[in-house]
């Protein structure tokens, strides 16, 4: 997992360096401070899902291009079969699965994502990014943190929100949970 991080910020880095930017015009241009914007540039720290879609939209990439280094080339469908989503593990508690990495303009980043059994109380990590994020939840109960705002939600249930606010999920009851995510 931390080699994947690594690589991903070298991507990010990489990108930075041919537009001949430096990290704070690049940090003021996805909205982010400046110190932020250097943990996640130097892979020391995780780098959001938002923030990994923000910087790919600010240099003209597809998130995919981030993600593995490789360039999305369809254009008039994907199917993506059942487990062959492209993983992406960026924290022990969450797999995500990409479930339109191989399509190219795509308009929303719609993924798959599972969140592992929390201890009770432990509070979800809190992040955001610009943008809206539609969540509907297949398995299980998710903790949802929006804003201070706690909403729990069951299968079946779904959420449309502004990811410009800070939020958080964590799966409850000591068990899994598995959502579908897309980012928009």
């Amino acid at each position: 997992m931390p080699g994947k991080i690594e690589q991903i910020a070298q991507r990010i880095r990489e990108l930075r360096s041919i537009a001949g930017l430096s990290a704070p015009v690049v940090a003021k241009g996805i909205g982010l401070d400046e110190i932020s914007y250097q943990s996640y540039e130097s892979g020391s720290i995780d780098i959001p899902i938002g923030v990994l879609y923000e910087v790919a939209g600010y240099f003209g990439v597809e998130l995919t291009d981030i993600l593995t280094g490789e360039s999305p080339r369809l254009h008039k469908y994907l199917v993506v079969r059942k487990g062959k989503g492209i993983e992406v593990e960026r924290v022990a508690s969450y797999h995500y699965h990409s479930l339109a990495f191989n399509f190219i303009h795509k308009k929303a980043e719609p993924f798959l994502v599972e969140a592992g059994a929390s201890p009770e109380g432990a509070p979800p990590t809190l992040n955001s990014h610009p943008g809206q994020e539609f969540d509907y939840v297949l398995e299980g109960r998710l903790l949802v943190v929006i804003d201070n705002h706690e909403l729990v939600l069951e299968e079946g249930d779904s959420l449309f929100f502004d990811s410009g606010a800070r939020h958080g999920m964590k799966a409850l009851g000591g068990a899994s949970a598995r959502f579908l995510a897309i980012i928009l």
